[in-house]
C-alpha cells in the first residue's frame, strides 16, 4: 500500500515532469535546466513508487543498518545534486556578468572613439582617473597633471563612472579625455574601461591615480620611471613607505592584508590597496582581471600568477579635499578587501 508521503512524492514527481516538457519546450529550451528539472522530477517518481531503490545508496555510504539509512541516503544524494545545479547555476551567471561587462566597456568607448582617436593619438603616457561625482577635487586635479614627463607626452583619461554631478564637463574644459559608464559600477569596472582604451590604442604606459586629491601628480615621474627603464611591469605607489597618516585601523587593515597577499602572491609589498600605480600596457594585456570594486588586491595577484615584475615606490597621501569617500567605514572597506583577495586567490 503507498502512504500518503508516497503518493504525494508520487504526484509532485509526475507534475514536476510534466512542467519541465511544457516549461522548457520552445524559445525557452535550455537544455541544462530540462535535465535538470526532469532528472529531478523521475528520480521522485521512483524512490516514491519504490523506496528500496535507495538501499544501493545507503550501503555504499554504510548506512545500511542505521535505524533511518534511507532517509539519510536520500538527503546526502539530494544535496550533492543541488551542489551541482548550485554551481552549474553560478557559471551561467559569472558567464552572464562577464558578457554585460564587455557590453558596458565596449558602448563607452564606442560612445567616445572619435574624441579619443583626435586626443590620444601617438601620447606615451596615459593617465587613468576613475571618478563618480568628483567635479570639484578633480577641477583642481587635473591642472596640476604634467603634459610632459621626461620628453614624452601625457595623456589624462577619466573615466566618469556613472556620476550625476558635472564630472564630466570639469574634465573636458581641463583639456582631458572623457570616456563614460552609463551606470556607476565601482573603482575596478572604471579601471577596466581605462584598460581597454590603452590596449585598443597601443599606449605604452599607463597610470592610475585616484580623483578625490589624495594622490599628488608630482609623483607619477617617479612612478613610471622603473617602466620606462624597463626595470619593472607593475609598480605600486606605497604609502606605508611614506609618512602615511591614515587612522590606526586602516594601518593595521593594510600591514595584515599586504602581509596575506605577500605569502598568497610570494612578493614582498608594503603597500597592497594603493590607488596609485604605473604599469607597463603590454604586460597588463595577459591580465583576467574581473572585480567591479577593490580591484588593487585582483591586479597584485594576477599579475605575480603571470610573472610581471612588481615594484614599489614612497609617496605621500594627501587628506580628501572635497565630497566624502565612496569605501565605506574602515570595516566595511576591510570585510570587502578580504573578500576580494580570497575570489582572486581562488579564482
Amino acid at each position: 500500500m503507498f502512504s500518503s508521503l508516497r503518493i504525494f512524492g508520487f504526484s509532485l514527481g509526475l507534475i514536476g515532469l510534466v512542467l519541465s516538457f511544457i516549461f522548457y519546450r520552445g524559445p525557452k529550451w535550455r537544455r541544462m535546466n530540462f535535465v535538470f528539472s526532469a532528472c529531478f522530477s523521475v528520480s521522485l517518481l521512483l524512490v516514491s513508487s519504490n523506496p528500496n531503490i535507495l538501499n544501493a545508496i545507503a550501503e555504499m555510504l554504510q548506512l545500511a543498518m542505521h535505524q533511518r539509512g534511507r532517509i539519510l541516503a536520500l538527503l546526502i544524494a539530494s544535496n550533492f545534486v543541488i551542489w551541482i545545479f548550485f554551481f552549474y547555476t553560478k557559471s551561467l551567471f559569472d558567464d552572464m556578468r562577464h558578457q554585460i561587462d564587455l557590453l558596458l566597456r565596449r558602448l563607452g568607448y564606442e560612445e567616445a572613439k572619435n574624441v579619443l582617436d583626435k586626443e590620444l593619438f601617438n601620447k606615451e603616457i596615459v593617465i587613468i582617473i576613475p571618478a563618480f561625482n568628483e567635479e570639484a577635487n578633480l577641477q583642481e586635479l587635473l591642472s596640476k597633471i604634467p603634459r610632459t614627463i621626461q620628453r614624452r607626452s601625457v595623456g589624462i583619461l577619466v573615466i566618469d563612472d556613472g556620476s550625476t554631478d558635472n564630472t564630466a564637463g570639469v574634465s573636458c574644459e581641463s583639456g582631458a579625455v572623457v570616456v563614460k559608464n552609463k551606470i556607476n559600477r565601482g573603482q575596478g569596472a572604471a579601471s577596466r574601461l581605462g584598460y581597454d582604451v590603452l590596449v585598443n590604442y597601443n599606449i605604452p604606459i599607463g597610470v592610475t591615480m585616484d580623483a578625490d586629491l589624495q594622490h599628488s601628480p608630482l609623483e607619477i615621474e617617479k612612478l613610471v620611471a622603473p617602466i620606462i627603464n624597463g626595470e619593472k611591469d607593475l609598480v605600486i605607489g606605497s604609502r606605508m613607505m611614506g609618512a602615511y597618516r591614515g587612522s590606526t585601523l586602516r594601518k593595521i587593515g593594510i600591514r595584515f592584508f599586504t602581509r596575506i597577499i605577500n605569502f598568497l602572491a610570494n612578493v614582498r609589498l608594503t603597500d597592497c590597496s594603493s590607488g596609485l600605480k604605473a604599469f607597463n600596457v603590454n604586460a597588463l594585456k595577459c591580465l583576467q582581471l574581473k572585480e567591479d570594486q577593490f580591484q588593487s588586491a585582483e591586479v597584485i595577484l594576477e599579475s605575480a600568477k603571470k610573472g610581471l615584475r612588481i615594484g614599489e615606490v614612497s609617496i605621500i597621501i594627501h587628506t580628501r579635499k572635497y565630497g566624502i569617500t565612496k569605501k565605506g567605514t574602515d570595516w566595511n572597506y576591510g570585510f570587502n578587501f578580504g573578500k576580494t583577495i580570497i575570489k582572486s586567490w581562488w579564482k
